[in-house]
Formats: C-alpha cells, sequence, structure tokens
C-alpha cells in the first residue's frame, strides 16, 4: 500500500494523452482551464451526458460563496472512520514517505497552483472538519486560485470568509476539530455524494453544485460550448435578417445548406473571428446521415 503512485494514476487515466504532473496527473493547461472559467456549468454537462457520463455533478452541498466560480485540477482523497490496526499501517506508510501530521494535511501539503482538493470525507461534519482557518489559507495560497470540495465539514467559518479567494464546498460546519479518521487513498478515485472524481480531472463549481469533467473530455466539452455560442450568435443574426425561423435553427441537426452558411459567416463577420478554427466535420458528416445530402 503507497499513497499518491504515479503509475496507478497513469493507468486509470489512459484516454489522457497531454501533459502530466510528476505525479501523473493529467494537466489540462491553463489555457483551457480559464476557457471552462468562461463556460456555463450546463454547457459544460450536457456534453458529457452525451457520451455516457452521467455520475459527474453534485448539488447537495453547501457553498462558501454562492456566486464565485470554482475551476481547477482535482487532487483526490478518500478516507474512512479509523481502527487502530489500520491507523498504525497508514502512519507508518505515510511516515516512510516523507508525510507529516494529520493526514488532511497529506493532500494540502502536496498542492500546486491551479489545483482543488476533493476529498471524501465519509460524510462526517462533527469531528469531520476537514479544513478551518488555517489548512483553508494554505490551500489558498498553494493554489491560488483553487479551493476545495469535501464530503465533510469545515470549521472557523469566520476566520475562512476573511480569506480573498477561497471557494469551499462542504456538508456541514461544527466547531469541532477533525479527529478518528484514517486516510484511505490519495489520488484515487473517489466518490462525492452521486458523483465520481479522478486525480487531474477538472473541477467546476458555482452555486448550484460542483461537476467533474474528466481530463480527456476538456477538450471536447470546450469545442462543443463553443460551437454552441457560434450556432446561438448565426442563428439570432439569421433570424433578425428573416432569412431562417426559429422552426430552421432549434434543431438537433442543420442540413449543408445552414452549415456552409454558417462556416461563411464565420469566415466573413467580426463578430465570429473567434470561431474560424472551430472543425465542423462532424456536423456535415451528421447533415449527409439525417438529411442524405
Amino acid at each position: 500500500m503507497h499513497f499518491n503512485v504515479k503509475e496507478d494514476i497513469i493507468q486509470m487515466t489512459p484516454r489522457w494523452k497531454g501533459e502530466r504532473f510528476a505525479d501523473g496527473r493529467p494537466r489540462v493547461s491553463d489555457e483551457d482551464l480559464e476557457k471552462l472559467r468562461g463556460m456555463t456549468l450546463e454547457e459544460c454537462w450536457f456534453m458529457l451526458d452525451q457520451f455516457g457520463y452521467k455520475n459527474q455533478f453534485e448539488g447537495h452541498l453547501k457553498v462558501l460563496h454562492p456566486d464565485r466560480k470554482l475551476v481547477g485540477r482535482a487532487v483526490t482523497a478518500s478516507y474512512m472512520p479509523s481502527r487502530p490496526d489500520m491507523f498504525e499501517v497508514v502512519e507508518e506508510i505515510g511516515h516512510s514517505e516523507g508525510r507529516r501530521g494529520t493526514h488532511n494535511l497529506w493532500i494540502v501539503d502536496s498542492l500546486v497552483e491551479g489545483d482543488v482538493v476533493v476529498s471524501d470525507m465519509f460524510d462526517k461534519v462533527k469531528e469531520g472538519t476537514y479544513v478551518g482557518g488555517n489548512l483553508s489559507t494554505a490551500i489558498r495560497n498553494s493554489t491560488k486560485t483553487g479551493g476545495a470540495v469535501i464530503w465533510g465539514g469545515i470549521r472557523d467559518l469566520e476566520q475562512i470568509l476573511q480569506i480573498d479567494g477561497i471557494q469551499l464546498y462542504f456538508r456541514g460546519m461544527d466547531p469541532t476539530p477533525i479527529k478518528d479518521f484514517c486516510m484511505s487513498g490519495f489520488n484515487v478515485p473517489v466518490k462525492i455524494g452521486n458523483a465520481v472524481c479522478l486525480p487531474g480531472d477538472v473541477v467546476i463549481g458555482n452555486g448550484e453544485g460542483v461537476l467533474f469533467v474528466p481530463a480527456h473530455m476538456v477538450r471536447r466539452v470546450i469545442d462543443s460550448a463553443e460551437k454552441s455560442h457560434c450556432k446561438d450568435l448565426f442563428g439570432f443574426e439569421m433570424i433578425k435578417q428573416g432569412i431562417y425561423q426559429t422552426a430552421d435553427i432549434d434543431i438537433d441537426y442543420w442540413p449543408k445548406e445552414t452549415l456552409d452558411r454558417l462556416v461563411d459567416f464565420i469566415n466573413t463577420d467580426p463578430r465570429a473571428a473567434i470561431y474560424k478554427d472551430l472543425d465542423w466535420s462532424e456536423e456535415y458528416e451528421m447533415a449527409r446521415k439525417v438529411f442524405g445530402e
């Protein structure tokens, strides 16, 4: 038994073909994180749902700042109630790997810029307060833009609210310090309510809840959302000019004639210049299948 094992992380994320951190986690680019920050949670969820990722959202969490978005790369941890023999083994392994302090500190000490802690604290709130003022400050300082998603509790709310830029999702609050818990996994698959998160997933949180986007799906999610934005811009303009009616636009697939007009709009209208790199070959293929074109 070891924690944060590079080979295991690579093995569980084989569809990711890009850059990785030293620990093996997929490293979704800062540019893509910034693009996701500008998209709605629903836009990101839609593409995941279409590809069979049905268990990526959890909404039964309290949120520190409902009007603030959280976007970052997941560092995951799982815990269980403590028992003496298991705790002794975990302590010995942790010390042999150079880890110090309580088992929640092991995660916080590993964080880098852009990370988000995703911790399954087995829904423990009383004496399951994963972070307070000090650890929230440490998370903010290490991650810069990150925070934490905790299936458990927090404490020191008044202190945490004074930390500029921190964002937390959690199950409840309690004044008790954390105790009687034991790490069972570090950068392993974790379950947050009804959602599944793997190390390196992109965490997207807003006032509704939290979505975990598999790293290898990020580009597809971004492309889908950008295409949706582009089609909306085009559709509004076509309806305004009387070229199409709503029924021509609000359909699942567009015929080749509409796609040709869309591409021309992208190439000639300055408002659509940011969408020039989008590939519409899949849409043309669907037009051939659906309309026989």
